[in-house]
């Protein structure tokens, strides 16, 4: 059976998530470019890209998604420990480039990875006009861990973390939900749910929710400073 899906070449071709099919899970649509124009309107409607590099650029509003609440999520006891170690220093938009790039690599469990050339270029842009940001865990000046996402009002979009130390990816997060809870984000979307995600504390939320959420915060304003490339290891005691 042939599915007919919408071309988004425009920000305004996005059609509303409610049309997202059923299956495949949330695909809304495709298309060829990933400009900052079309990408910052797709997050703004809650929609985000998700392709394989040899394909067309797809376009996703899945029901239901996967969400970190920032006042719900504490650390396990063993997670305590490590954070209370004080091991790694954690940093905020200090190494965005390295981030992305350390995400897009193959591990032993992903030979391949989503994160393309263009993805990285893309969100490249994107940090540069002030929407895509990354926490960095580095080790001796050395970076072991990292995620990246976009922030849009006070919500932010996961998009993917990486580790080349033991829980160097899940102090990331921790620190993320700390600073996203400190500036009245109510949750990090991290779009498909998975079972790694929910091991995590991640809740499944309903596409509905999800856009009540989306539409109450997206238009807040938050401090410059927020985002500004700064060390953030001693803020929180843990």
């Amino acid at each position: 059976m042939s599915i007919e899906l919408p071309l988004i070449e425009l920000p305004e071709d996005f059609p509303s998530p409610l049309e997202a099919l059923v299956e495949p899970n949330g695909l809304l649509g495709f298309g060829y470019l990933l400009s900052n124009e079309l990408l910052i309107k797709a997050y703004y409607e809650g929609i985000f890209p998700w392709y394989n590099p040899s394909e067309p650029v797809f376009w996703w509003s899945p029901d239901p998604r996967a969400a970190f609440f920032t006042n719900q999520i504490s650390p396990s006891k063993s997670m305590l420990k490590v954070l209370r170690k004080k091991e790694f220093t954690i940093s905020i938009n200090q190494r965005f480039d390295q981030v992305i790039e350390a995400c897009a690599e193959p591990v032993e469990n992903r030979p391949s990875t989503w994160i393309s050339a263009e993805m990285i270029h893309a969100y490249q842009q994107l940090h540069r006009a002030g929407y895509a940001h990354s926490i960095e865990v580095s080790q001796q000046d050395q970076l072991v861990g990292g995620l990246y996402g976009i922030s849009l009002g006070k919500l932010f979009f996961g998009e993917s973390m990486f580790h080349r130390a033991p829980n160097a990816s899940k102090v990331a997060l921790h620190y993320l939900v700390k600073w996203c809870n400190e500036h009245d984000f109510p949750f990090i979307d991290c779009q498909m749910p998975n079972s790694h995600l929910l091991s995590l504390g991640a809740k499944e939320v309903s596409r509905a929710e999800f856009l009540s959420y989306l539409y109450q915060y997206r238009d807040e304003k938050v401090p410059r400073e927020m985002w500004q490339a700064q060390d953030i290891t001693e803020r929180y005691q843990f």
